[in-house]
């Protein structure tokens, strides 16, 4: 199995990044990045991994889906009484990560993680199917379930609850963005000699410097 692992070999060569491809504005040029990668088709373009703080100050990670670029941040929507949810709580601090495998690109970002309003929490919540809003109200997420029989009986619960009503966004349920003070492009490249530009805030200016790969 090792040796197999260490035969797994990918020579990056589609693309090249030069500085002057870049803009001025991070945000921006992910957006554009994320344009390029949405228009192969790619399924769960917006998916992006998570990576918070646990209670032990070890690192905690999972997938999560981008819902909104704004002007200073990246919104994702959860329920605040998740593992996530209780970690942000407690050390706002966090990490995105995206891999674009058919472009050969990644987009690694840095930030605080702050509580989106109630109105963009809602405008949300209120454009989700309906099963999706029924499961924000069933799902006790991250604690232990004594069976799936049991997430069952609470699914059946809350659809005789809301029978024939609007669903109303649960207090526990609502959006997330993390505002960035460093944002990472990297584009593959032949011979492990990846192309890496950072971007870091300082004094709302954004300095751009190259890595080494």
């Amino acid at each position: 199995m090792k040796k197999d692992l260490q035969d797994i070999r990918k020579d990056y060569e589609k693309y090249e990044l030069n500085e002057n491809q870049l803009l001025k504005d991070p945000i921006e040029f992910f957006k554009h990045w994320f344009k390029e990668y949405e228009s192969t088709g790619a399924l769960d373009a917006n998916a992006m991994t998570l990576s918070t703080i646990n209670q032990d100050g070890g690192p905690s990670s999972r997938i999560v889906l981008l819902k909104g670029i704004a002007e200073k941040g990246f919104e994702f929507y959860t329920n605040y009484n998740s593992s996530k949810g209780g970690e942000i709580a407690a050390n706002p601090k966090a990490c995105l990560n995206f891999f674009w495998p058919s472009l050969e690109r990644q987009v690694r970002i840095e930030g605080h993680i702050q509580k989106l309003s109630e109105s963009d929490s809602d405008q949300y919540f209120y454009s989700r199917p309906r099963a999706s809003q029924i499961g924000a109200w069933t799902s006790p997420q991250s604690t232990v379930l004594k069976s799936k029989e049991e997430l069952d009986a609470r699914l059946k619960e809350q659809e005789l609850r809301w029978r024939g009503k609007e669903i109303k966004r649960p207090d526990h349920w609502g959006g997330y963005g993390l505002i960035p003070n460093m944002i990472e492009f990297w584009q593959g490249r032949p011979s492990r000699l990846h192309t890496r530009y950072r971007y870091t805030l300082n004094n709302d200016e954004w300095k751009i410097e190259l890595l080494a790969p």
